[in-house]
């Protein structure tokens, strides 16, 4: 359960106990990973040629963890991925950061990492649509664009030589997010995949899963809208008019968006993998039983939703 604290019965508690016992034995029958704590030997089957990757050692002949985590297989590579480990950033990963600073030229943003990102001026696009060189007045407006706390998504540019890392935001389904919820769970708990942006039909909400761990569920937009429509309007305006877009998302949208965060907030405590189709089986769940939003962060939802993944998994298996 990651340490989480629910107050379970007696009765929540052996279903839960039997669900996650269920979970583990499915998980070490398909999977030959194993979980390894330091100095733990990594069985290689007297294979030749084993290629020791991060978090291995070579002991007395044997193999060893170095690390907590599972055991890793490419090829012939073994390494040892760690579980509890901050987010470790790739060049293209699809990120969600918040903004903490707006500096010369640049912004910083908090993303789950060791050290601030940055996102440059000149690598996202302006407001105008309009490539050409960024002048001083660009950059005397750079609040109108973003400023702290704001919520971004971008993507992965590159490391300087320095360690900083940089974004870029250079597409239109990069920017700000608005009328949305943010939230953080484990990054091992979002794999890379082909694509991080959902549109949820059946609920018109958007969903972005950031390799960072930052998940952000909010209303659907068709196009991203230019950043600001005027870039010489004044802060007072800018404030205006997004309280005003806050109050125009409609009741229903709104409860839609909590329902799949509150979806996203039980899988991230019971460890389950997040992937769309995995969110969207957790609000059909909650749809099913009935269970009102509020009610979903409660323990017989997060027993019930473990047993139906126990149930889920062991079906693919027979089907497998």
């Amino acid at each position: 359960m990651r340490g989480i604290q629910l107050s379970l019965n007696q009765t929540q508690k052996i279903r839960l106990q039997r669900a996650l016992q269920q979970l583990e034995s499915l998980s070490s029958k398909v999977n030959s990973n194993a979980s390894v704590t330091v100095a733990d030997t990594i069985p290689i089957n007297n294979e030749d040629s084993i290629l020791k990757g991060h978090g291995t050692s070579e002991r007395g002949g044997d193999v060893v963890a170095t690390l907590c985590g599972v055991v890793e297989r490419v090829n012939k590579l073994v390494y040892v991925r760690t579980l509890r480990a901050r987010y470790k950033p790739e060049v293209g990963d699809i990120i969600v950061g918040r903004v903490v600073e707006v500096a010369q030229k640049r912004w910083k943003l908090e993303i789950n990492f060791s050290q601030d990102a940055v996102l440059m001026l000149s690598s996202m696009n302006l407001p105008d649509g309009i490539q050409r060189r960024r002048t001083a007045l660009d950059e005397l407006n750079m609040r109108y664009i973003f400023e702290e706390n704001d919520v971004v998504c971008a993507e992965v540019r590159n490391f300087q030589h320095d360690g900083t890392l940089q974004l870029q935001a250079r597409s239109q389904k990069y920017g700000k997010l608005e009328k949305g919820q943010l939230l953080k769970v484990p990054p091992y708990l979002v794999k890379r995949q082909k694509h991080h942006f959902h549109h949820l039909d059946e609920y018109d909400v958007d969903v972005i899963l950031g390799c960072n761990g930052f998940i952000w569920v909010g209303e659907h937009v068709d196009v991203r809208e230019s950043m600001v429509e005027d870039q010489t309007e004044n802060a007072g305006e800018q404030n205006s008019r997004s309280n005003k877009s806050l109050e125009d998302t409609p009741i229903e949208t709104r409860r839609r968006i909590c329902q799949i965060a509150n979806a996203i907030r039980v899988l991230s405590n019971l460890g389950f993998n997040i992937t769309v189709e995995v969110i969207l089986e957790a609000v059909n769940l909650s749809s099913k039983l009935d269970c009102g939003v509020d009610e979903m962060l409660g323990p017989e939802f997060h027993v019930a939703l473990a047993e139906r993944e126990a149930q889920r998994r062991s079906q693919s298996k027979k089907k497998g």
